[in-house]
C-alpha cells in the first residue's frame, strides 16, 4: 500500500474491511461520509485477538454490526475515545453493550464544555457532543494504559473540543490525532465548544514532539507529521491575519467575512467555516487586537481602540 501524503485527500480503504496499517493497527472506515467527515470516521483497531477500539464511530446498528463482523473471532476489551463528538462516540453504547468492553477517555471535569441549548426538562443538550458521557476508566494527560502487546499514552489536546485527547503508541512512534489534525482538511473550531487559543496551544505542544506517524480521525495516514503540523500553524496564522485585515477595512460580522474568505465554497462548508472565523475573532479579542460586542455569530467586531465594547471570551 502506498503511503498517504500530508495535505492529501488520498486514503486507501474499503468499507466493511479492517485494513492493516502496521503490525499493531488496523483502520475501519465508518459509512458516514460528508463534507465534515470526509470518507467517514476512522475506527482504529489496536492489537490482535484481544483488541482495543479507538473511536467506535457513529450511532448506527449497521455500522456496529459491520465492525464486529470484521473482528470475527476477536474480543474487544477496551474502547478509547479521542473526544465525545457524536461522529466519533455515537456508537459507543451499542459497542459496549455487545462487547462488555471498558471505556477510557478524559477524566470528567478536566475542562468545561460550551453552552448548549436546553432540553425539555431544562437539562443542557448538545446535537453534536455527548455531554453526559462518563468513562469507566477516566484518563488524565500523560496517563498510560498498558497491555502485554502495546501501551497508549493520553495527550490532552483541547481546542477542537475541550475533552480532546490524542493517543501516543510508543511501539510504533505513532499518534492517533482524532480531529485535532488531519491531512484532508483543516479542523473546524466551533465556539463555544471550540477554542482557538487552546487549539493553537495544542498545536504548539505537538510541534515539540517527534512522532513519526499521525493516524487521524478522518482521512489517510500522515507520514510527515512535522510538515503537516507546520502547514496547519501557518494556515491559522494566515487566516487570522486575513480576518484582522478585513475588520480593519470595515467588515464587522461573521456573515460579512465568510463570503470574502471563502468565495467559492459550498454552503455546508461555509457554515462550518463561519464557526472557525468566529473562533479566530474571539482569539483576536483575547489578544487585544480587536474589540467585540456579543458572543455569537451575530456579534460585531472592530479594531482595538474603537468605541465597541470589549468582551473577554
Amino acid at each position: 500500500m502506498a503511503p498517504e501524503n500530508p495535505f492529501s485527500s488520498e486514503i486507501d480503504f474499503e468499507y466493511g474491511v479492517a485494513m492493516p496499517l502496521s503490525p499493531l493497527v488496523r483502520r475501519f472506515v465508518a459509512r458516514n461520509p460528508g463534507p465534515l467527515t470526509f470518507k467517514g470516521t476512522n475506527v482504529y483497531i489496536l492489537g490482535h485477538g484481544e483488541v482495543a477500539i479507538i473511536d467506535p464511530g457513529p450511532d448506527d446498528d449497521a455500522h456496529i454490526d459491520e465492525l464486529l463482523a470484521a473482528l470475527h473471532g476477536e474480543t474487544v476489551t477496551r474502547i478509547f475515545l479521542t473526544h465525545t463528538h457524536r461522529d466519533h462516540c455515537g456508537g459507543l453504547a451499542r459497542l459496549k453493550e455487545r462487547t462488555g468492553a471498558v471505556t477510557c477517555a478524559l477524566r470528567p471535569g478536566t475542562a468545561l464544555r460550551g453552552a448548549f441549548r436546553k432540553g425539555a426538562g431544562g437539562q443542557p443538550v448538545s446535537d453534536f457532543a455527548d455531554i453526559s458521557f462518563r468513562p469507566d476508566f477516566a484518563l488524565s494527560d500523560g496517563d498510560i494504559v498498558k497491555t502485554e502487546s502495546w501501551s497508549l499514552q493520553a495527550v490532552h489536546t483541547p481546542g477542537h473540543a475541550p475533552d480532546h485527547i490524542c493517543y501516543y503508541l510508543p511501539n510504533e512512534n505513532a499518534l492517533f490525532t482524532g480531529d485535532h489534525i488531519m491531512p484532508w482538511s483543516t479542523t473546524v473550531i466551533a465556539p463555544p465548544e471550540g477554542n482557538m487559543k487552546a487549539y493553537m496551544a495544542s498545536l504548539g505542544r505537538l510541534s515539540k514532539r517527534k512522532d513519526a506517524l499521525y493516524l487521524p480521525g478522518h482521512g489517510g495516514r500522515v507520514h510527515q507529521p512535522a510538515k503537516l503540523l507546520r502547514a496547519y500553524v501557518l494556515h491559522r496564522q494566515w487566516r487570522e491575519k486575513s480576518i484582522l485585515d478585513l475588520v480593519r477595512k470595515g467588515s464587522s460580522r461573521v456573515d460579512e467575512l465568510v463570503p470574502l474568505l471563502y468565495p467559492d465554497s459550498a454552503d455546508e462548508v461555509k457554515s462550518a467555516a463561519a464557526l472557525s472565523v468566529l473562533a479566530h475573532l474571539f482569539h483576536l479579542v483575547e489578544k487585544g487586537q480587536l474589540n467585540g460586542e456579543g458572543l455569537g455569530l451575530d456579534s460585531r467586531f472592530s479594531t482595538a481602540g474603537s468605541c465597541t465594547r470589549q468582551h473577554k471570551y
